[in-house]
Formats: C-alpha cells, sequence, structure tokens
C-alpha cells in the first residue's frame, strides 16, 4: 500500500491569494450582500437598481479584501486590531511612598 503525505501541513487556507481571515471576510461579505440585494428585490425596488447595488457592493468587497490582503499580509489585521486594543498609558493611582513601601516588603520575602 502507498501513502499519499500531506504536504500543506501548518499551512494557512488560500483561495485565489486571499489568506487566513480574509477569506471569512470576502464569503461574509458577498453572503451579506446577497441578502441584502435579496430584500432589496422582495421589496420591489427596481430590478437595474438591486442588479447596480449588488455589483457595485461586490466589487468595492472583493477589491477591499485584496486591498486589506496585500497592505497587511496574513496576520497583519490581527496585529492591527491588537494594537488598537492596547491602552495608550497606564494609569497609576497609588502614593509615591506606598510603591517604594511595598517593594521594600516583597524584597524581604
Amino acid at each position: 500500500m502507498e501513502y499519499s503525505i500531506n504536504k500543506g501541513i501548518g499551512k494557512p487556507a488560500e483561495f485565489k491569494g486571499l489568506k487566513s481571515q480574509y477569506l471569512f471576510i470576502f464569503a461574509g461579505g458577498l453572503l451579506s450582500i446577497f441578502v441584502v440585494f435579496m430584500i432589496m428585490y422582495m421589496i420591489g425596488i427596481s430590478q437595474t437598481v438591486c442588479i447596480g447595488f449588488g455589483g457595485t457592493a461586490a466589487g468595492i468587497l472583493v477589491w477591499g479584501t485584496f486591498h486589506l490582503n496585500d497592505k497587511y499580509g496574513e496576520f497583519g489585521l490581527m496585529k492591527v486590531q491588537a494594537i488598537a486594543n492596547h491602552p495608550k498609558y497606564i494609569i497609576n493611582r497609588r502614593r509615591i511612598e506606598n510603591l517604594f513601601r511595598r517593594k521594600r516588603k516583597e524584597a524581604c520575602r
């Protein structure tokens, strides 16, 4: 018996150059555009307006996800979100004397 070796272990999921979280952004965006398109059509908005909206929104979504993929790379978007969640500065409201006193107690132990 011959067994094939999977050489894709540890590699990110990729489709047409889109990697990792960009695939989820792309798929979720297309799904939401489709849902909005269907709602607009069922409400009774003109067919040309619906198709125009769907095509324009899908084009912007495709351009945007590929732009983010090129700009930030595989993990860059997560790094940008992590940096945005860091505090700008840390506030310490203890008196300076208490800070030094506490350090001395810890150093004696």
